[in-house]
């Protein structure tokens, strides 16, 4: 099982750098650099690019509506140049909190969309003349929208590879079916091994059925905490404030992906009351309403066996890759950490 790592968004960049070049040499396989509403994952994406040699660059995510397809293609194209060949595509809808409220687009057809974005980039990357006439996106503009001017171009460059791998996080039933169907690979958040089926077995069945073997099996990207350790069980509490925010503050009440995935999971009414805190400005008490049960099933945090278990069961439920946290006070600790996973996971 390879093994990933998500940067998080404070500053400090050239010390992270420096940190993920220590990683690449422990084991690391790829890392993950966010966007969000932080600095943008692309100025960070060529740094590290020049300041590692094996480790794969994965965008965590880039959001759809923040960019054109078109330079959402070429963005992947010159971060796989200036990588030689280690750039994954990490796309994502985000949620309309974000791209409403600090890029001003509607949030709308985040499906239909995501899907059109991504046969345009691989269009873009064979080099082909852009001729798309969808749904969500013209490309070329008709006349009747613009000047009428526009007509069909190519890249001019000749990227490295032409198929990209592209990785979708998604978690709506829909979403997961499209993503197993078009994507090389798939970030889910929240993993559950032993109730991930139940979830979502059904729609990536589906989405597999209509999949082109050509793009292979389907890798599948856990973010998980990891600390390893017979006295680190208190660790958990550093889960609580994500899995709280996410939960209970991600969008609205009725209008929260996360929400309904904890209420698939099994979790109805703790989510409910998660929720109720978090948008009553009570984060502390949302934080611990979190179930310890779920805590435990989502992340890799305790003795070298149980965490030799988890990892087994994340493997048994279709994971290919741990996505990590590393729960430690500094890069020495990290490293170390990514040293033991690499010998639990080998």
């Amino acid at each position: 099982m390879r093994i990933g790592m998500g940067l998080n968004y404070s500053g400090g960049f050239a010390e992270t750098v420096a940190e993920v070049a220590e990683l690449e040499k422990a084991g690391l396989d790829i890392v993950f650099v966010p966007e969000a509403y932080s600095f943008d994952a692309v100025s960070q994406l060529g740094f590290l690019a020049a300041k590692t040699s094996r480790v794969e660059l994965a965008s965590g995510i880039l959001q759809l509506f923040t960019r054109t397809p078109t330079l959402t293609a070429m963005t992947a194209a010159g971060l796989d140049y200036v990588s030689d060949g280690r750039f994954v595509l990490g796309i994502g809808a985000s949620g309309p909190q974000v791209i409403e409220g600090f890029h001003g687009v509607p949030y709308n057809a985040p499906l239909g969309r995501t899907r059109e974005i991504v046969d345009i980039c691989r269009k873009v990357w064979r080099r082909e003349k852009v001729d798309h006439q969808g749904k969500y996106y013209q490309i070329p503009l008709p006349e009747e929208l613009g000047t009428g001017l526009g007509k069909p171009l190519k890249l001019i460059n000749h990227p490295v590879r032409e198929r990209i791998p592209i990785v979708i996080a998604s978690l709506g039933p829909k979403n997961v079916e499209m993503t197993a169907e078009i994507a090389e690979g798939w970030q889910p958040l929240f993993y559950y091994p032993e109730k991930a089926a139940d979830v979502w077995g059904e729609a990536i069945a589906k989405g597999k059925a209509k999949r082109d073997p050509a793009l292979g099996d389907l890798q599948i990207y856990a973010q998980t905490a990891l600390a390893i350790g017979d006295d680190v069980e208190h660790m958990l509490d550093w889960v609580r404030p994500m899995v709280a925010l996410y939960v209970g503050g991600m969008g609205a009440k009725g209008k929260n992906f996360y929400n309904d995935l904890a209420i698939r999971y099994g979790y109805a009414k703790e989510a409910e009351a998660i929720q109720e805190l978090y948008l009553a400005g009570k984060k502390e008490e949302a934080a611990a309403a979190v179930p310890v049960e779920l805590l435990r099933a989502i992340s890799l945090i305790g003795p070298e066996s149980f965490v030799r278990e988890r990892v087994a069961a994340f493997a048994e439920a279709g994971v290919t890759t741990l996505n990590v946290t590393p729960l430690a006070a500094d890069t020495a600790g990290r490293v170390r950490l990514i040293e033991q996973l690499r010998q639990i996971c080998s």
